[in-house]
């Protein structure tokens, strides 16, 4: 099984006011689950890992231990945090190393085959929706 995990971190103001979202879709494409979450005020940066966390958790809750036994390929618009978590470029701000190491013990514990892709802002849309839905629910 093939599963793609769209997520997105925002800030308005670096630190400022800042949500994550996440969506799963299925093999043929389909939206499967969503997942937003208000931050507070953190940096962009922290927001963005803090999505890729809550799309894990969030797959975790929809797929249990079959998580083991399927490819998930987690689709963001932030290069930075993506080549940090591909083991390009090393985790040098010390705010997002706490960030970094949570989702490193969810990818040991329960999602083995899981790839990290960079995509145009213009592709994250529906990610991007749900973490400006929790910026301004809050």
């Amino acid at each position: 099984m093939n599963i793609k995990i769209f997520t997105d971190g925002g800030s308005r103001g670096n630190p400022g006011i800042s949500g994550a979202g996440a969506v799963i879709f299925d093999e043929q494409n389909n939206e499967m689950r969503t997942t937003s979450k208000f931050l507070g005020k953190k940096t962009n940066n922290w927001a963005e890992y803090e999505a890729v966390i809550i799309g894990l958790e969030l797959a975790y809750k929809v797929f249990g231990d079959k998580t083991k036994e399927t490819n998930f390929e987690i689709k963001m618009d932030s290069q930075l945090v993506q080549r940090q978590l591909k083991g390009e470029y090393r985790v040098k701000e010390e705010s997002l190393k706490e960030q970094f190491l949570r989702i490193h013990n969810l990818i040991v514990k329960y999602f083995p085959n899981i790839k990290f892709t960079h995509i145009p802002r213009e592709e994250n849309k529906r990610a991007d929706e749900l973490a400006n839905e929790a910026m301004d629910d809050n």
